[in-house]
């Protein structure tokens, strides 16, 4: 059943963002925010009738900002900045992220402040809701003014350009073809309203937050695997201590020793080596989880805060302001927040690659481990995880380069009327490849982590780590000879990117 979201009450939640992205979700305007869209569109109306030079509502755009436009082409005005405008490259983006960018495009709109008409603002709702999703591609926008060429995309299926593509029911279409078949017909946009279309963050946005809801599940997975490894190599839970974690004072890494805890309590592994252990200390990637992870939590965290400011913003330019009747020129199209957020998770994301991948190091090596060399039983005749290691080694090498921030970077545009740009859009859509890395490193330090606790067979880990191994083992069988891996690393990933193991990882490990 769909559960019904009232758009421009109160702000959107992560949790609602997640239902947008991944659950059938039905999208209503409130009565308060139609009466603020209405203020916004008759003051855009007065201003035409006043004969008022406002720039975007009749002028032309960016270094053409000086240039007056007669009242009888201001349709055309608009119409031509969208098609101009449609120049993106490259692959779509997933529907999951068009459907939160449609959300955060109607959520920006319903705040009365971009001049749009009601039925403009209705017309988007009705492609959200009846599964009308623009194809967009997703290269072409440096975050700022705004996500312009991605949004010509979703402006173009509005206005039923025919070259527009947009998903309905049974596959892609032309634009007209999907309204006609949803019952929907496309709208001549008024006067500034092409211009609130296009100006806005909510591609990149969009992006960070499919990213981010991502990166949440693989933290809470890196846990949960973080803490089979550490059953896997016989190692101590004395690190996690709740003392030690106390003395720094760090959220996060109190929260995710508490975690580590967790899943940990009542491991029949760990109760046989409390006497007579040799090891004095564990390695780093086991010992220092909570230090790491936990500084990876609160750098998320602070990422999950601004993007959900981002994602309630007006980010358009101009901007109304019915009360006054004013209409304000300002930067709110520059991406920067989100921009800084995207390389913070950009960092969490390689982080929680890297470590994972240092502990699959560590259980292949029998000298570090006490487990048969490549987690095999018969090493020599069989390669075991000796190249399942080297591909976390590869993902987690290309997780290092792609984690060097984008924020940084700045080309101008526009003839140099847009000389600082935020270059949030790639910086977000990398993201995407990042996380799937992670996935995989994830699933093969599963994998390894699995054989390392069977190997200590009759004793029995804790009830999460035993859980998580028998989700991993109703996928994968134990590795007894050498065979063809690469299926067996498939399905582990899908199952950390499902959220199986995430699901054990105690709830407190949340972004919001």
């Amino acid at each position: 059943m769909s559960r019904t979201l009232m758009i421009g009450r109160a702000p959107l939640s992560l949790a609602d963002l997640r239902d947008i992205a991944c659950q059938p979700v039905t999208l209503e305007l409130a009565p308060e925010a139609r009466a603020a869209v209405i203020a916004g569109a008759d003051t855009i109306a007065r201003i035409i009738e006043d004969d008022r030079s406002v720039y975007g509502v009749n002028t032309g755009f960016g270094l053409l900002a000086s240039t007056r436009i007669g009242r009888d082409d201001l349709e055309r005005l608009q119409t031509n900045l969208v098609l101009s405008h449609a120049c993106g490259v490259g692959a779509l983006l997933d529907m999951g992220t068009t459907r939160l960018l449609m959300a955060l495009k109607i959520a920006s709109l319903s705040r009365g402040a971009s001049g749009v008409r009601r039925q403009t603002i209705d017309l988007l709702i009705e492609m959200f809701n009846r599964g009308v999703i623009p194809a967009i591609p997703g290269q072409g926008s440096v975050g700022a003014s705004g996500d312009l060429a991605p949004l010509a995309h979703l402006s173009a299926v509005m206005i039923g350009e025919p070259r527009a593509q947009a998903f309905y029911q049974d596959g892609w279409h032309p634009a007209p073809v999907a309204l006609e078949k949803a019952g929907l017909a496309p709208i001549a946009l008024a006067a500034k309203e092409g211009l609130a279309l296009l100006n806005g963050t909510q591609c990149s946005t969009a992006l960070a937050l499919t990213a981010l809801i991502r990166t949440e599940s693989l933290l809470r997975t890196a846990l949960v695997t973080g803490a089979m490894s550490t059953d896997a190599l016989k190692g101590s839970d004395t690190p996690f201590d709740a003392r030690i974690h106390a003395l720094r004072g760090q959220p996060g890494q109190m929260a995710t020793a508490a975690a580590l805890r967790a899943l940990l309590e009542d491991s029949a592994i760990r109760e046989s080596h409390r006497e007579g252990c040799g090891r004095v200390q564990d390695p780093y990637s086991f010992r220092c989880q909570p230090q790491v992870m936990g500084a990876a939590f609160d750098v998320a965290r602070a990422a999950a805060h601004t993007l959900l400011i981002e994602a309630n913003a007006v980010t358009d330019n101009p901007l109304v302001f019915p009360d006054t009747g004013e209409v304000l020129s300002g930067g709110n199209f520059h991406a920067e927040p989100v921009a800084f957020a995207a390389d913070q998770l950009a960092l969490v994301l390689a982080e929680i690659g890297s470590l994972s991948e240092r502990r699959v190091a560590v259980l292949i090596d029998p000298k570090m481990s006490g487990l048969p060399a490549f987690l095999t039983q018969d090493p020599g005749l069989n390669s075991g995880f000796m190249i399942a290691q080297v591909t976390a080694a590869a993902l987690t090498s290309e997780n290092k380069q792609l984690s060097h921030p984008a924020v940084v970077d700045t080309v101008p545009t526009s003839a140099g009327q847009e000389d600082h740009v935020s270059m949030a859009t790639h910086g977000a859509r990398r993201l995407l490849q990042m996380s799937d890395n992670v996935a995989n490193i994830l699933g093969i330090e599963a994998l390894a982590a699995c054989e390392g606790i069977e190997h200590w067979r009759p004793l029995a880990s804790s009830p999460p780590i035993e859980a998580a191994l028998a989700r991993i083992r109703s996928r994968v069988e134990p590795l007894k000879r050498d065979r063809y891996f690469a299926d067996a690393i498939a399905s582990a990933a899908e199952a950390v990117e499902v959220g199986w193991l995430a699901d054990l990882c105690p709830a407190e490990i949340r972004l919001g």
